[in-house]
């Protein structure tokens, strides 16, 4: 539930707790029973929550450093092609 801040004109400020089915329905002061305006404020935001530890280096966008073992190296394996397409360099039956 939302706290809101009120006030009274004969007592002062309050603050209660009220559900948000209950915005628009006029506060009662407490004490005098009068009813109080409702004070539109700025909200309290903690930056020193733990929310704030989702934003760490180890977080960040920085790409990490990832450790694999070696592969083992093996010889490559070329494709031999038996075509008759001499305008090919790569299937020219003589180099030039």
């Amino acid at each position: 539930m939302p706290l809101y801040e009120y006030l009274c004109h004969n007592c002062g400020e309050f603050e209660a707790l009220r559900s948000l089915s209950d915005y628009n329905a006029p506060m009662h002061c407490p004490e005098c029973d009068v009813v109080a305006v409702k004070i539109f404020s700025a909200p309290n935001i903690n930056l020193n929550s733990g929310s704030l530890s989702a934003i760490s280096p180890k977080n960040s966008a920085e790409p990490r450093l990832v450790k694999q073992k070696p592969k083992e190296l093996t010889k490559p394996r070329y494709q031999k092609v038996n075509t008759n397409r001499p305008w090919m360099i790569s299937h020219a039956p003589t180099r030039y």
